[in-house]
């Protein structure tokens, strides 16, 4: 009860301690990423302008900011726990927070959660996707294939993996989606759906294992960054295909190579054949200086004698022009 009366005043003392143009910001839908460095420099990163100067925070106004979402999410930061990370209370954008001694001085960033939902179709008309490239992916997705989204950091995986999910909402309304994520940024519309959240005692493996007895159609993970990745693959392999997932990585091969890591994290056994049979299409997005693309969507059809054997998305010119036609 004394958590629910002062959650008020801790949400006015974090936007005070934020100042009005970071509280601005984060209402701007063109802001992406609110970062505050050690030395105590502001840079926003826009999606019109990319990152600029923003400005200073002092170190104690920084540590208020840190110190007050430890308070909102009902958790601790200190010496012994310098590193928090959750759902900032407001505008439900990501946050992680570090103090001494993991840094010099207080630091942080904000993730701003996606404004909107962009369907795929946005995608093609704006040049950012090929028709035949969303043809590939809703084809996908209509024969329950499983997905991967790949790109670095601040290529757009999340709203890209949001279209997605809007398109299976679309094909299936029917099914049960079991969504699971760190924090929340993913959209679902589905009648049927079941979101879950990682924490400080229930990690994404867990979570993944609890997801089997949730009786899901399809199993959607925010993004995939541990050993995580091979009880996914497992599930994906196991009767619960058509799901969608992201992970860190530049390029669609990559993604296969940045898988193998994450797997080789829960076992002594190369995964190779696994990671073949369970990924079906990845899809793989960046950041150009004119805005984000995709840059190739591959299929995979299997692992044998020592290599993946893929699919591409590339035509001959007569074939292409045939199928837009």
């Amino acid at each position: 009860m004394n958590q629910l009366r002062s959650y008020p005043r801790l949400v006015r003392k974090l936007q005070d301690a934020l100042g009005h143009e970071l509280c601005s910001a984060l209402e701007d839908v063109d802001v992406i990423e609110i970062m505050l460095n050690p030395d105590g420099k502001l840079f926003i990163e826009r999606l019109t302008h990319g990152v600029a100067a923003a400005g200073e925070m002092s170190p104690p106004a920084a540590e208020t900011v840190i110190g007050t979402v430890a308070h909102l999410l009902q958790s601790q930061v200190d010496t012994k726990q310098p590193i928090i990370s959750g759902e900032l209370p407001i505008g439900g954008h990501r946050f992680e927070g570090l103090l001494p001694p993991a840094v010099a001085k207080p630091a942080f960033t904000i993730r701003r959660r996606a404004p909107r939902l962009i369907p795929l179709e946005e995608y093609v008309r704006s040049g950012a996707l090929t028709r035949f490239q969303a043809s590939m992916i809703r084809s996908a997705i209509s024969k329950r294939l499983n997905i991967i989204v790949s790109g670095g950091a601040g290529s757009g995986k999340t709203t890209l993996a949001n279209a997605l999910i809007d398109e299976i909402v679309k094909f299936a309304p029917e099914d049960r989606l079991v969504i699971l994520e760190d924090t929340t940024e993913l959209h679902c519309s589905a009648e049927n759906a079941v979101l879950l959240h990682t924490s400080d005692t229930v990690d994404m493996a867990r979570l993944l294992k609890s997801t089997m007895r949730l009786r899901p159609d399809r199993i959607v993970v925010g993004e995939v960054r541990d050993g995580a990745a091979l009880t996914l693959l497992k599930a994906w392999n196991t009767g619960h295909p058509g799901g969608v997932a992201t992970i860190h990585s530049n390029t669609a091969m990559s993604a296969l190579r940045r898988l193998e890591q994450l797997t080789a994290e829960a076992s002594q056994q190369p995964m190779h054949e696994v990671i073949g049979e369970a990924v079906d299409l990845i899809v793989s997005i960046e950041r150009t200086p004119r805005g984000r693309r995709v840059r190739d969507v591959i299929q995979i059809e299997r692992y044998t004698g020592g290599q993946y054997e893929i699919g591409s998305d590339q035509l001959d010119e007569e074939e292409e022009a045939r199928h837009v036609a």
